[in-house]
C-alpha cells in the first residue's frame, strides 16, 4: 500500500443563482449553476470566489450528476487563483427522473478533484497540488459548503 496524506487546504462556502436549467440532452439532463458570491478561508489561503464562475452539470439517467467547475478566488491580498474541479453527486436512482420534473433532494453530497493555478509569486505552491474536495449543496437554499485538502 502507498503511503499518503491529506493535508486541510481551505474551506469555503458559496451562493448559486437559481440553476439555468437546459433540459434533457443526449448525454442526461443538462443544467448549469453560477456563483452569486462566495467566501473562503484557510491557513494560507483566503479571500472571495468572484462572481460569474459556475458549475456546469450533467445528471445522467442513473440520478448521478457529473460537475464541471470553474471558478476565480480573489484572496486578501489581491492574488488571482484559477479553481477547476470535476466531481460526482449521487442523487438517488429516481434523481434523473425527478429532476427532469424540477424536483432534487434538500441536500446532496459532492466529491471533487479541485485543482488550482496562478501565477502569483506568493501562491505557486499551489500549482503543484492535486487536491480532493468534499462538499454538500443545500437545494433549497442554493448554498454549499466545501471542504478542500492537498494529497500528498
Amino acid at each position: 500500500m502507498l503511503n499518503y496524506a491529506l493535508d486541510y487546504l481551505f474551506s469555503y462556502h458559496l451562493r448559486l443563482n437559481p440553476p439555468e436549467v437546459i433540459g434533457p440532452v443526449p448525454d442526461g439532463m443538462r443544467a448549469n449553476a453560477y456563483v452569486a458570491e462566495g467566501t473562503l478561508n484557510g491557513e494560507k489561503v483566503n479571500g472571495i470566489l468572484r462572481a460569474g464562475g459556475g458549475d456546469w452539470i450533467d445528471i445522467r439517467p442513473d440520478g448521478v450528476a457529473i460537475t464541471d467547475v470553474r471558478g476565480t478566488i480573489e484572496t486578501d491580498d489581491g492574488a488571482l487563483i484559477y479553481l477547476t474541479y470535476t466531481g460526482v453527486m449521487d442523487l438517488g436512482e429516481e434523481g434523473y427522473s425527478q429532476a427532469t420534473q424540477g424536483h432534487f433532494p434538500k441536500t446532496a453530497r459532492i466529491h471533487t478533484t479541485p485543482r488550482l493555478q496562478t501565477a502569483h509569486p506568493n501562491y505557486r505552491w499551489l500549482n503543484r497540488l492535486q487536491c480532493v474536495g468534499i462538499a454538500e449543496i443545500n437545494f433549497e437554499t442554493f448554498e454549499a459548503d466545501f471542504d478542500v485538502y492537498a494529497l500528498r
